[in-house]
């Protein structure tokens, strides 16, 4: 190797290399952004003008955030992050920081970590209290109970919780769910289940990751089983997955909400997978553990889906 370099020295490619990193450096210092960059490093020019072109990266993202008033305005490679250069044993390194704009979005969702989301869109991952619509007199009900259950809930982490049900596209799921990240914000454990396919999940991983999933659903403190009834009535579905999730959480009075386009009697209805008596019992055990557990409260709003 030594020899390489003596040879490629003799032919004046190693000055020549070394002459115009110098002559990039010393016109890229005289940019002001680039010069206030380099400054903070504390490393000298000979260090420095190794990296000469991406510190010219890092100063043209840091004029593109000089000049930006939204993330939506962002000019760089990756939106909501500005390059930035660290220097760990004079080596400088490049990481991708958050913009002020990009932090108050992270701090804004901080209460995800709080939450487990399964099979529900971004709309119900970011519902808030404050984007419920309320020009709707019909609901008002429900937005009264979501409320006193927010006060309430911090010194009685015990309450009922809340079967909605009423008409498709009436916003169950949004209502609750931003009861749900409201107490998230507050540091509370969540879950909302899409139901009809978490059933389907869970059949799925069944000599996999069947336990830890099942058990943590069947012991957080907030739980939303959304569109149930909506699901494929089996036996195994109703007696060996939710009659012990429903008997934990009432033995252990954790919160557990439900949403449906079915009322409650409706909904035994299609517990009772058959005829036969044993069936319709078995139908029946259900409903009277989601009484216990929950309020029923019927919604009849406008279809917001088709607007």
């Amino acid at each position: 190797m030594k020899e390489i370099k003596k040879q490629f020295s003799k032919l004046g490619y190693i000055n020549n290399s070394k002459t115009n990193l110098k002559q990039e450096y010393s016109k890229a210092i005289k940019d002001e952004d680039f010069e206030k960059i380099v400054s903070n490093l504390k490393l000298n020019d000979d260090e420095l003008m190794k990296y000469t072109s991406k510190l010219q990266d890092c100063a043209n993202e840091y004029k593109h955030c000089k000049q930006c008033s939204t993330i939506i305005e962002c000019k760089n490679d990756v939106k909501g992050y500005v390059v930035t250069p660290e220097v760990q044993s004079k080596i400088i390194n490049f990481t991708y920081l958050p913009c002020q704009f990009q932090k108050k979005i992270i701090a804004s969702n901080k209460y995800q970590q709080n939450a487990y989301y399964f099979d529900v869109p971004k709309e119900i991952k970011d519902a808030k209290m404050k984007d419920i619509y309320t020009n709707d007199k019909s609901r008002l009900e429900v937005i009264a109970w979501l409320k006193n259950f927010i006060n309430d809930y911090e010194n009685n982490p015990n309450q009922k919780g809340l079967y909605l049900h009423g008409n498709f596209g009436s916003g169950k799921t949004f209502l609750i769910s931003a009861m749900f990240n409201e107490l998230a914000k507050k540091d509370k454990k969540i879950a909302i289940i899409y139901w009809p396919e978490f059933l389907r999940d869970l059949k799925a991983s069944f000599s996999d990751d069947f336990a830890p999933k099942y058990n943590y659903i069947k012991k957080i403190p907030l739980l939303l089983i959304d569109d149930i009834g909506a699901e494929n009535s089996t036996s195994w579905a109703r007696d060996e997955i939710l009659g012990p999730l429903l008997q934990f959480r009432m033995q252990e009075k954790l919160p557990t909400f439900f949403t449906s386009n079915l009322s409650v009697e409706e909904l035994e209805t299609h517990f009772s997978t058959s005829n036969y008596q044993t069936e319709q019992i078995k139908g029946r055990r259900i409903i009277e553990r989601i009484k216990q557990l929950a309020i029923e409260i019927k919604l009849i709003s406008k279809n917001k889906r088709n607007q």
